[in-house]
């Protein structure tokens, strides 16, 4: 028994019995009151045979978009080159520009995407909002701000030293739209969440902008990291920042079963045992540290945690044992497919990543915005 549960007991099985018979699935599917399988929605009938294969797919797909991030540049190299460099002496030309440039870009997708995929998922599944993401809720432009002012105002230079700031301000951006969004008639909605996101993400990037125009340097610097982009980052500031995006993955995958009860409705999880406060603290702080993290290497990404949670939704179902694991690697996936395109289109220059991301997720965002019972909330 996990520290948030206890035993429910036979007045608490009743209570629960009765408020799932009165719980609206609203716009996400409903899991099993138990964490064992679904109750209705698209995840009912599906195998633990049929996750385990599209976990092997991911597995496989991954891979192969990791061997083409190496692959794939202003400089072309052969597959057949790049696993014998792997595997092999890596001192010439060619290995220097595969250990040095393109491994830790590719490590890099990986690990920013896996940390911006499971913060959307967990956002979602806390939230029972189905457009929370960390690039549109806030979360990554409040990181953002706060990275400005310790690099740019307080002048740190060092990894350890500017990531607290860009948890402070990931946590306090968060604080500030849920805020907002509970405003006036109706309380918190999916849509009236969405929309103090973006509000809040302007004007923080305003004032970011602001701020950068004090030093030319610092504006440099900025314009370069403020859209997204999986380059110039050495392995060692990737490896700093590791263990940060491993804690939050650990408490992301710790509240998966407490997830599937939340989906239900408070009612129902707090009478299966759950406690809420502990679960929410256990999930903030993991959505905190993986957009943090992310943000201070990577900087601001949108869409990856909106759209790749959505679409193993439809493949596996609500179960979020199985939908976070999975959203963990298909995500980079998609990071790493958009960053392939921006070195593609653009050669020999290129198109930074945030970009063609943005691009590639605004069209399913507003087919989200537009279903029918997703706007009468």
């Amino acid at each position: 028994m996990t520290e948030e549960t206890r035993s429910p007991g036979p007045v608490a099985a009743e209570r629960a019995g009765s408020a799932a018979g009165k719980a609206s699935p609203g716009v996400l599917d409903v899991p099993h009151p138990g964490g064992r399988g679904v109750r209705s929605g698209a995840g009912f009938g599906r195998s633990r045979v049929h996750r385990l294969l599209l976990l092997a797919g991911a597995l496989c797909l991954l891979a192969l978009l990791c061997a083409l991030s190496i692959a794939v540049g202003s400089r072309q190299i052969p597959l057949g080159q790049v696993l014998a460099v792997l595997t092999g002496p890596h001192d010439t030309q060619i290995g220097r520009i595969v250990w040095d440039v393109r491994v830790p870009r590719t490590l890099l997708g990986v690990l920013a995407g896996s940390a911006l995929g499971v913060a959307g998922a967990v956002m979602q599944a806390l939230t029972r909002n189905p457009l929370a993401d960390p690039g549109l809720l806030g979360v990554s432009a409040g990181a953002a701000f706060a990275l400005m002012l310790a690099v740019g105002v307080m002048g740190m230079t060092s990894l350890y030293g500017y990531v607290w700031f860009a948890f402070a301000g990931a946590l306090a951006a968060s604080v500030v739209v849920y805020a907002v969004g509970g405003l006036g008639r109706g309380g918190q909605t999916p849509v009236k969440l969405a929309l103090a996101g973006i509000a809040v993400t302007f004007m923080l990037e305003s004032v970011t902008r602001g701020v950068s125009l004090i030093d030319p340097q610092v504006l440099n610097r900025y314009r370069y990291w403020a859209s997204g982009s999986l380059a110039g980052q050495e392995i060692t500031t990737i490896l700093q920042v590791l263990p940060f995006l491993a804690g939050g993955a650990v408490l992301a995958l710790s509240i998966t079963p407490a997830l599937n009860n939340i989906a239900l409705g408070d009612d129902v999880a707090a009478a299966l045992g759950r406690r809420l406060g502990r679960i929410r603290l256990r999930g903030a702080l993991s959505v905190m540290l993986l957009t943090g993290a992310a943000v201070a290497v990577a900087g601001p990404i949108v869409f990856i945690g909106l759209v790749v949670p959505h679409a193993v939704r439809a493949l596996s179902g609500p179960d979020q044992r199985w939908l976070i694991p999975l959203t963990a690697l298909l995500a980079p996936c998609l990071l790493l497919a958009a960053d392939i395109i921006g070195r593609v289109v653009a050669r020999p220059q290129e198109i930074d990543v945030g970009i063609v991301a943005a691009f590639l997720g605004a069209p399913f965002f507003i087919a989200l915005i537009r279903r029918r019972r997703l706007a009468e909330l």
